[in-house]
């Protein structure tokens, strides 16, 4: 017997010059598959790992590289709450240089985000044990519609980035 729902926001802490990606997978041997995929994608990559275990034990379980991205990741895991989430928290990287390896990852289910922007997660609580991602709110909201000199902006930036040629 439900007793209702309770909707909670969780801010995201993204420390300067790091990026997180927050997203839903479905079996303990995540962290290890997730791992290897981050490791192939970008020699050197710095980050932390954290999944709540949705049966079992029920802990939240962790890997990385680097042992301050790995704290974060798990305690933003341990304030979301909500059973199959995982937490990456990366340096040395780009969002843009391991998605596409993630969402091969046969666990992952859904990336719920992937930014630098600041970021807040919304979970509903359905009963005390029992929590669930229901949508993040990623940035801000736009200002305006871009102009000539924006698209010209815009298309420079990414080929400074290396991500375009010419």
């Amino acid at each position: 017997m439900s007793q209702g729902i309770r909707f909670e926001v969780i801010d995201v802490p993204i420390p300067e010059g790091t990026n997180v990606i927050i997203g839903h997978a479905h079996f303990i041997k995540t962290l290890e598959d997730v791992y290897e995929a981050l490791v192939n994608s970008v020699p050197g990559i710095k980050f932390g790992l954290a999944f709540c275990e949705a049966s079992g034990k029920r802990l939240v379980r962790h890997e990385g590289t680097d042992e301050e991205l790995r704290k974060l990741a798990i305690d933003l895991c341990r304030r979301i709450g909500a059973g199959h989430t995982f937490v990456i928290y990366l340096r040395n990287a780009w969002p843009i240089n391991v998605l596409n390896a993630l969402k091969h990852v046969v666990e992952v289910v859904n990336i719920y985000a992937a930014t630098a922007n600041p970021l807040s997660v919304i979970v509903a609580e359905i009963a005390p044990e029992r929590r669930g991602v229901v949508g993040v709110v990623d940035g801000h909201s736009p200002l305006g519609v871009e102009g000539d000199a924006d698209i010209k902006e815009r298309r420079e930036l990414v080929r400074r980035f290396g991500y375009k040629l010419g």
